[in-house]
């Protein structure tokens, strides 16, 4: 039996910062739920109707999932359940007959502005006494190796189809 690969100093770091996100993710999405719960949302709701109230324009569930990083499949259960209580509604879209529009109702804007009202001094708190240059610095990194991520599927799937 050979021995186990061992990582470089660069894939420990990486190795241990994303264990560290892990659990954070976890932290994260119990203390997102715990803000909102009372609104009527959880952190898969919010996340999901926040992708719908940001953007310029109104998106298929398949969009949304993209700029998430998630499944459609996920996407589509949460929008249902979303679309079940009220918070959106599905419009036709001009540019694919299946692929319907989530769009927030009147209900969902409000339940959306609530959550914001929560997160903005909760998000000051938990930031207070932290270097902004260190948050963005932060932020970069995150996204340097989310763009690796992308780039490493993308070659993964060009390789599995030749």
């Amino acid at each position: 039996m050979s021995a186990a690969p061992s990582h470089t100093p660069e894939g420990a770091a990486l190795t241990a910062l994303l264990l560290d996100i892990f659990r954070l993710n976890g932290a994260l999405i119990a203390e997102g739920d715990r803000l909102v719960g009372e609104i009527g949302l959880t952190s898969a709701r919010w996340q999901v109707l926040g992708a719908a109230a940001l953007s310029p324009v109104p998106l298929p569930v398949a969009a949304i999932a993209r700029n998430m990083g998630l499944t459609r499949q996920a996407v589509q259960r949460v929008a249902n359940d979303l679309a079940q209580v009220g918070f959106v509604r599905f419009a036709a879209n001009p540019h694919h007959r299946r692929a319907k529009l989530v769009m927030l109702t009147a209900s969902g804007t409000a339940a959306f502005r609530a959550a914001t009202a929560r997160q903005t001094p909760w998000a000051n708190h938990i930031a207070a006494g932290l270097d902004p240059r260190r948050i963005k610095a932060a932020t970069v990194v995150l996204r340097s190796i989310g763009q690796r991520l992308e780039e490493h599927a993308i070659a993964e799937g060009m390789e599995q189809r030749t």
